[in-house]
């Protein structure tokens, strides 16, 4: 942007022929602190204008070789000088010939012989009208560009959105209810709350279940297909929080507000403002972070690290475990009025083991997934596969599932998957069980069982062994089977042990 222009300090650019009137003007507009160039000709003018770049020429009409109105219009067919603006220099009998110098654009006229208070009020006049026409010309053009420049913003905006809009899309036919594969009635009631939960945007969720049943999924699910699907899906693992850093991960800082904030930052619930803030492994957040996090979850703001303006939390906060929040409220190292803020609707995600009957349709699941990744045409899952797949206590869920369908793919190097194919992780619970899975099926098989009692009978014999290396206590033999207490008390009872 130009700078304004000093009046008191302008420079004046004087052209005439006549050396008397030369002085008599540089005389005049010096003492005002005008600074001045005089030169006898527009020849000279038009040479040594450019190099100057006056903020005013007084221009005598009448000269040789190049009159004052052809050197006008020299001076303003440059896009250099056509800002300057000219003030004719003319005689009384000369009045007739103003009318051409306007047209070639001159901005005035002064008359000999001088009248030294008549030319500074004209010069100071035009050099205050140049100075805010200048201005006013700057302004525009920094207008122009700041309106450009939020055409281009609100034009990147409009696309990102779109963009945006297309991702939130994709994601929520990713993980939205399709997603789910399963068929149990467990399944169902867990899908049953994700529709209610999308229909609400605020209410916060506990899920907890074990390590790899999908807890994240149903997270997703709730929040894709959901009010908030348009907002940003932000996961944070609660166990891997540095405690040194907890309040600014969650809240953000300021720059300066400890040592290393060399720039303000944002936290984990402003990146997840308009959308989800998803808490994995919520029993492993400090007790301090506690407070902080209960507060927020009450009042709805959140102050940054050495911030003073409390910033509103427009999130809805989901939150998941795979241990029992209970024990830890009893331990003290959990608050209990944090966790009934937490679970003002709580979802509970079974163990596979739990939920045999989806077991093949997850295996089918994945076994189609691996084998369009792999560009290779899919097996059959033999019925011996899936029986021993039944057998299997799963301690690692639906997760292990996965990684035990594509180990299998591979190895069977495109052939039916047979239990051979299956690498199942060995646990301590299995001791009174035959060494393989395979000759275990071969020896239910020969005694002539059905599919439904020989996994009873697996089961019978898994609960008995475990049952008794623990001495007969329930609570233990829950806790190395993975399963919860009541759900152990239930299969009991149900396979009359």
């Amino acid at each position: 942007m130009r700078n304004p222009v000093n009046v008191r300090n302008a420079k004046i650019l004087i052209v005439d022929d006549i050396p008397h009137n030369l002085n008599l003007l540089s005389q005049n507009l010096e003492s005002q602190g005008y600074r001045v160039v005089a030169v006898p000709s527009g020849v000279v003018a038009l040479q040594v204008v450019e190099q100057t770049q006056p903020d005013l020429i007084l221009l005598d009409i009448v000269m040789p070789e190049m009159d004052g109105f052809e050197t006008c219009r020299r001076l303003k067919a440059n896009p250099a000088t056509a800002h300057i603006p000219v003030i004719f220099i003319t005689a009384r009998d000369e009045m007739e010939s103003l009318v051409e110098g306007f047209l070639v654009g001159g901005v005035d006229y002064i008359t000999k012989p001088f009248s030294e208070q008549e030319v500074r009020v004209r010069v100071q006049n035009h050099l205050k009208i140049h100075r805010l026409t200048q201005q006013l010309t700057d302004q525009n053009q920094a207008l122009q560009q700041e309106i450009a420049r939020r055409e281009q913003a609100e034009a990147a905006r409009n696309q990102a959105n779109a963009q945006l809009s297309v991702l939130s899309q994709r994601e929520a036919e990713h993980w939205g209810i399709a997603g789910f594969i399963g068929k149990s009635k467990t399944i169902e009631r867990i899908l049953d709350d994700v529709r209610q939960l999308q229909a609400v945007g605020a209410t916060s969720v506990l899920i907890s279940g074990e390590s790899g049943t999908g807890k994240e999924l149903i997270a997703r699910a709730i929040h894709f297909g959901g009010t908030r699907a348009g907002g940003p899906f932000i996961p944070l693992n609660c166990s891997a929080i540095p405690h040194e850093l907890a309040d600014s991960t969650l809240f953000g800082h300021l720059k300066g507000a400890f040592t290393g904030a060399n720039s303000d930052r944002k936290g984990y619930f402003e990146l997840a403002s308009g959308g989800t803030l998803f808490l994995d492994e919520i029993g492993d957040l400090p007790l301090d972070l506690q407070a902080k996090l209960l507060r927020v979850l009450e009042d709805g703001f959140f102050t940054p690290v050495g911030g003073t303006q409390p910033k509103q939390a427009d999130v809805r906060v989901v939150v998941a475990t795979n241990v029992a929040l209970q024990e830890k409220i009893a331990e003290g190292t959990f608050r209990d009025d944090l966790y009934y803020r937490l679970a003002r609707f709580p979802v509970e995600v079974p163990p596979l083991r739990e939920r045999k009957e989806d077991i093949p349709l997850l295996a089918n699941h994945f076994l189609e997934m691996f084998a369009a990744e792999m560009k290779v045409e899919q097996p059959a899952l033999t019925p011996e596969a899936l029986m021993a797949m039944e057998a299997y206590h799963f301690p690692g869920n639906v997760r292990e599932l996965k990684n035990i369908i594509e180990h299998a793919l591979i190895k069977s190097r495109g052939q039916a998957i047979q239990p051979v194919h299956l690498n199942f992780i060995e646990s301590p619970s299995t001791s009174a069980i035959p060494t393989t899975v395979e000759s275990f099926i071969q020896k239910i098989l020969s005694e002539g069982c059905g599919y439904s009692e020989a996994v009873d009978t697996f089961r019978r014999q898994l609960v008995r062994q475990v049952l008794k290396e623990c001495d007969g206590n329930r609570h233990e033999a829950s806790r190395r089977m993975g399963m919860h207490r009541p759900n152990l008390i239930q299969l009991i009872k149900r396979l009359g042990i």
